[in-house]
């Protein structure tokens, strides 16, 4: 094997760090890649970054070896004062789980169409895979691998193309799920969500221990009654019966109060409450195991893994050790987390990719471990956020906030496809595009400033451009017009050739959150345009903003827009309106008894 080929092969070989990949003949699958990638443009792009990875390697170790003992020595210093820094930020409390569907895009057509259950199959095409079922992956086939090498690992691979409109579908009924037991969760992706469950197993056990007190209070009076009196036409019974219902009442209130609480944006699923399933506890394993479970009846079948920890980084790890349709918990003390870390791959860990894996491993660094013994070179070596990033990983340190308090910082939709060279399909694609991300958006109630467009051309060379507009933005249409330009952009730059893509995609970034009366404006109008009970003929609406009762027809929203344009421009309230005229005063008044079950309602739709 030449040395190009042993670098190429670096970046294209087998990952056995993923799911359902270990175990593999390794040296037989790395050499069935080589040779049918050989002589491609997949083969000389993955060369061409290896070449570049190479030199990067070189200058690194140029750079260590300018290192002198005193720097090392200094740094040392430096660090012990940052890590005890770190330590003082290490949250144990937080129970946070990661879940993670189990080969998604492939289960939902292994479901959709079961002849497939127990055939390797891809979902994608000969350029590029966007994921494999469990069967293909012992041939060495997985994402991010081009179609036609997969079918030289296994011939017999069946390909289905995407379909992203039933993956929507889908993820919707998941996070119905995930919406009820943590209304604030982060969805990362169509399959997989963070959880904060650490509020909710409080509300459980106190619900259960309720309940527990109730029962024993039942059994006493029964075995006091049953002392005393044969008669069953006695006080004693009648009490115990009536604190049954009032016990059930109390549940059905729960329910209620709930489903309210738990509204998601997307998913009108109702939350029962916060008493468990049957079968299931009041521990987090429990509950993780309920959720599960929950998942599996809503989609059909579909299994997710799931991690349990006490914050988000190591949380996605342990959602990976036991797939598929599996858990792992990490208990929370300081101890127990430096051990799990310690032989840690580092590649197991999210934010490392192959690149930096190739950098740190050439400094000797494969662990988790390694990352802190070697902690003084990374400091000298690398940025100030890398070498951060780096540390809180050597000592299981990661963010334990999720859902609003969680600062993203961009969002992306991105499809691969077969070749597209027509200005005029690559446009229709990007507007797709655009409508995808913009609901992505609305549905975090975010805006943002920065747009990005991301193109990969058939020779897999990435090109990107970025507009930042003047205004934040969420809507498709002002998407897509900056989007639109730059694709523009990059097809006269490109001319007289033709700009052939193979994947587009969309990010966001530069985010302002949605404040709340816009966010309920907006749930407002989605929810007049999709009730079916809203007749035609002329419907009281009641302005969010100014709390004035208005009349539309349910077919068209633009006189409500209007008014409620003008009101936000105008800096109007409910209680600015109210002082007006005696008449309005009233007319207000009437309208918010009236309304008090929609408005209250209207404050939970904004919840993801």
């Amino acid at each position: 094997m030449s040395a190009n080929e042993a670098e190429c092969l670096s970046r294209m070989g087998l990952n056995d760090h993923k799911a359902g990949m270990q175990g593999l003949d390794k040296a037989r699958i790395n050499k069935i890649i080589l040779e049918a990638s050989k002589g491609s443009k997949f083969y000389e792009n993955e060369l061409k970054k290896e070449r570049q990875v190479t030199k990067r390697i070189e200058r690194l170790k140029e750079q260590l070896d300018d290192v002198t003992a005193s720097e090392i020595e200094r740094a040392t210093t430096r660090i012990d004062a940052i890590i005890a820094e770190l330590e003082s930020t290490r949250d144990l409390a937080r129970k946070i789980v990661h879940v993670d569907m189990d080969a998604f895009y492939a289960a939902v057509e292994m479901k959709n169409n079961p002849s497939l259950k127990d055939k390797p199959m891809a979902v994608g095409g000969m350029s590029m895979l966007s994921t494999s079922n469990y069967v293909a992956r012992r041939y060495g086939v997985r994402a991010a691998m081009p179609g036609f090498i997969a079918k030289r690992l296994c011939p017999e691979l069946v390909l289905v193309k995407l379909n992203f409109p039933e993956y929507r579908r889908i993820s919707q009924l998941v996070r119905g799920v995930l919406s009820q037991y943590d209304p604030n969760y982060d969805a990362m992706s169509l399959d997989e969500a963070y959880l904060d469950l650490t509020d909710y197993l409080e509300r459980r056990k106190k619900k259960l221990d309720t309940i527990e007190n109730t029962v024993a209070r039942q059994q006493e009076n029964k075995f006091l009654d049953s002392s005393f009196k044969d008669d069953e036409d006695i006080l004693g019974d009648d009490d115990v019966d009536e604190e049954a219902k009032e016990i059930e009442c109390e549940v059905e209130e729960v329910s209620e109060t709930s489903a309210l609480d738990s509204v998601d944006s997307e998913s009108s699923a109702p939350l029962p409450s916060s008493l468990p399933l049957p079968g299931f506890g009041d521990s987090v394993e429990d509950v993780v195991a309920e959720i599960r479970f929950r998942i599996k009846e809503v989609t059909g079948g579909l299994t997710a893994s799931a991690g349990i920890a006490p914050n988000r980084m190591l949380a996605k790890v342990c959602s990976d050790r036991n797939k598929p349709d599996g858990q792992f918990h990490l208990e929370s003390g300081r101890e127990t987390v430096l051990q799990f870390v310690h032989n840690l791959p580092i590649r197991k860990v999210s934010g490392i990719g192959k690149v930096t894996e190739r950098l740190l491993n050439s400094l000797g660094i494969v662990t988790c471990f390694d990352l802190y013994e070697k902690r003084a070179t990374l400091f000298c070596l690398f940025s100030p956020t890398s070498f951060h990033f780096f540390l809180c990983v050597a000592l299981g340190i990661g963010s334990t906030d999720v859902g609003r308090e969680y600062d993203r910082k961009s969002m992306s939709v991105e499809r691969t496809f077969q070749e597209i060279n027509s200005p005029l399909e690559l446009h229709k694609k990007c507007k797709e595009l655009c409508e995808a991300l913009a609901q992505d958006l609305q549905n975090q109630n975010l805006k943002g400033r920065t747009v990005t467009v991301k193109l990969k051309l058939v020779s897999f060379e990435v090109r990107q451009r970025a507009s930042t507009l003047n205004r934040a933005v969420n809507e498709a249409e002002d998407i897509c017009t900056a989007a639109s330009q730059a694709l523009d952009a990059e097809i006269k730059a490109r001319h007289p050739q033709t700009l052939s893509l193979r994947l587009m995609g969309i990010r966001m970034s530069n985010f302002e959150r949605l404040d709340e009366s816009q966010t309920t404006v907006r749930r407002l109008f989605e929810k007049a345009a999709t009730t079916s009970s809203l007749s035609e003929s002329e419907t009281k609406f009641v302005c969010p903003v100014c709390g004035l009762e208005r009349e539309f027809r349910s077919s068209n929203l633009t006189l409500v827009n209007a008014h409620v344009d003008s009101c936000l421009r105008q800096g109007k309230s409910a209680s600015s309106s109210a002082t007006g005229s005696p008449a309005k005063k009233r007319k207000v008044s009437n309208c918010k008894q009236e309304n008090d079950g929609s408005r209250t309602l209207l404050s939970y739709w904004h919840k993801k």
